[in-house]
């Protein structure tokens, strides 16, 4: 819980301030009561008019002072709960950023979204509520105790046997509340994860028509929801019958016994109205601490899970500094350094990239994905691997890039291990274009910037013919600064995978990495592509590929089948030697000439 509670440490002034500022407004409130007392035996009974317009300007000054006291001190509780809200929300999604592949499958999309938004809305509440009644609310509630016992001691132990009891009920409370309240984000953890699954696919839903299913299926998580919160609710709906039944029957004591006492000459009337005051502040201050009690539970809670993101391990934690860099980037390792250099001694029978005895299994997986995958490649090859679906070739190019990490053997850049060189550096080195093409909201120009903040329009415009998305370009009446809607939605398919592969060309990358991102293109536009992305010659390219056509001229193919290399070599070696390859081959090209002749 600590960890997120360092960020009000910025806002140190105002969460003093906030606090300190309503305990002078309860110090003005508590003198009301003894106001009210002396108007009613001095100024009424004594019918002293004027004693009665003095007090009442007292009672109009002391409501003035408090109310200015109290909209400082809301002020600064405010800024204190806003300020650090956002600072959490920033260092969460900070976090974010950070976690790999790994981190976020083992939290869920989903939950980090919930985490980030009505989490930290809660503990936003949470600090405001506390920062304006926790410490307003007990000093009410003893002074007020206090001050009934400068009025009269045996009224005053009615007030120490209430409060003590009204305690007890608010502390038990709490506990149950808390627990609760965590189950609660639990079950809109996966209402909101089964929304956004239904959002996402709500065209497949339709298309197959599956409404009714998934509308049963969030039928029954939303139900969960509901019932963990009714519980929760129904613990928190005993809160004020309870303390108003023992406050209640406290006051019907009190004005049993002060009746008694006032016909006995032992109290007067105005002390009897000042101690039914004490009580009625009493009274309403413990129902505003019951709700704060209830809405600091769910702070808690949602604190708790919040903390828990910002705990999560980064696996990826590197060092950047430029020390670092240089001392791990040994001379003469860099392809291109050496040669220009002429010291070739340490790259001599060093491939650019290695995999040597890579396996890889996922967290929580009970088999491996990757087993045993070795192969090299120069820079400035074409490497293509190709396989059936699920054949494991998207894990295979994301432990290039880091996403996740070998659990045997290692990925050797340069004969470094890519777990060893800093993100930033390795990163950097890499172009890559995913399998969902993804394209974000702002212009075609900002799109292309992501990969490069400092590319020149004619680096952006050769990424862009070099991809085939000229025309594309050309087509539209902004060019470049054509507003692109979020996730690219105003684009074809086959548009948003020829500028995806144009941002990734943009950074004019030593690895491109190509995970099936033409499969939406013609055989025309593919040839052209493959053709003008193979005059890179001094970078090295790794195609992903249902498609033999898409990696048949490749250096090296790499054949994967359940997580295994079947088949390594070019083309026509596999044709021979490699019954998987030579079936995809077949039943892309000689079966579907066969059908046409």
């Amino acid at each position: 819980m600590s960890n997120w509670l360092v960020y009000i440490k910025k806002y140190k002034k105002e969460a003093a301030l906030a606090p300190l500022f309503k305990l002078l407004e309860a110090v003005f409130e508590l003198f009301v009561p003894l106001v009210m007392g002396r108007i009613i035996d001095e100024g009424i009974g004594g019918e002293d008019l004027g004693l009665i317009l003095r007090m009442g300007l007292v009672l109009l000054l002391l409501a003035a002072v408090g109310l200015t006291v109290s909209l400082t001190a809301q002020y600064f509780a405010a800024k204190a709960a806003v300020g650090t809200a956002s600072a959490l929300r920033k260092a969460v999604f900070d976090r974010i950023m950070e976690l790999d592949y790994t981190g976020v499958d083992r939290v869920g999309t989903s939950t980090l979204i919930a985490r980030m938004t009505s989490d930290i809305n809660q503990v936003q509440s949470g600090i405001n509520m506390t920062l304006r009644l926790f410490l307003r609310s007990p000093i009410i509630v003893l002074g007020a105790m206090i001050m009934a016992f400068t009025i009269d001691v045996r009224s005053g132990l009615i007030f120490a046997v209430a409060i003590p009891a009204l305690a007890l009920v608010v502390y038990g409370i709490m506990l149950l509340t808390m627990s609760g309240q965590r189950k609660v984000q639990g079950h809109l953890d996966k209402v909101l994860g089964s929304t956004r699954e239904y959002l996402a696919g709500a065209r497949v839903i339709r298309a197959f028509h599956r409404e009714e299913q998934e509308l049963q299926k969030f039928s029954g998580e939303n139900s969960l929801l509901t019932e963990s919160q009714t519980r929760v609710a129904r613990v928190g709906a005993v809160t004020n019958p309870v303390t108003y039944l023992i406050v209640n029957g406290a006051i019907i004591y009190l004005i049993y016994t002060g009746a008694l006492r006032v016909n006995a000459g032992d109290l007067t009337q105005g002390q009897v109205v000042a101690l039914l005051n004490y009580m009625n502040q009493i009274l309403v201050e413990l129902v505003k601490l019951a709700n704060l009690i209830v809405t600091i539970s769910k702070a808690l809670a949602c604190g708790k899970r919040v903390g828990d993101v910002l705990d999560l391990p980064v696996e990826d934690e590197r060092k950047d500094e430029a020390g670092e860099n240089i001392a791990a980037l040994q001379p003469g390792v860099r392809g291109s350094a050496t040669a220009d250099s002429g010291d070739t001694s340490a790259a001599v029978g060093v491939p650019y990239l290695q995999f040597d005895h890579v396996s890889l299994t996922y967290e929580g997986a009970g088999a491996e994905t990757l087993k045993d995958i070795s192969f090299m490649a120069n820079r400035g090859d074409t490497v293509g691997i190709i396989g059936g679906t699920g054949s494991g070739k998207t894990s295979l190019i994301n432990l290039i890039p880091g996403f996740y990490h070998a659990t045997e053997g290692s990925v050797l850049l340069e004969g470094r291990n890519v777990a060893e060189i800093p993100e930033e550096e390795l990163r950097s080195r890499i172009g890559l274009v995913p399998q969902k093409a993804v394209l974000f909201g702002g212009t075609i120009r900002s799109n292309m910037k992501w990969s490069n903040p400092n590319a020149t329009e004619e680096q952006i415009w050769r990424a862009i013919r070099r991809a085939q998305a000229e025309a594309v370009v050309l087509d539209k009446p902004g060019g470049l600064d054509t507003r692109v809607s979020p996730s690219g939605k105003n684009f074809s398919g086959g548009q948003k995978q020829r500028l995806t592969v144009a941002r990734a060309l943009v950074r004019d990358p030593e690895i491109l990495i190509l995970d099936d991102s033409s499969s939406a293109l013609d055989y025309l536009t593919e040839s052209r592509m493959r053709a003008a992305i193979a005059e890179l010659k001094d970078t090295t390219k790794i195609i992903v590929s249902q498609r033999a056509s898409a990696i048949m001229h490749a250096d090296v193919i790499v054949v994967l089948d359940e997580g295994v290399v079947v088949g390594l070599g070019t083309h026509e070696q596999l044709l021979e030697t490699c019954d998987v390859y030579r079936e995809i081959y077949e039943s892309q090209f000689e079966k579907a000439q066969s059908a046409f002749s």
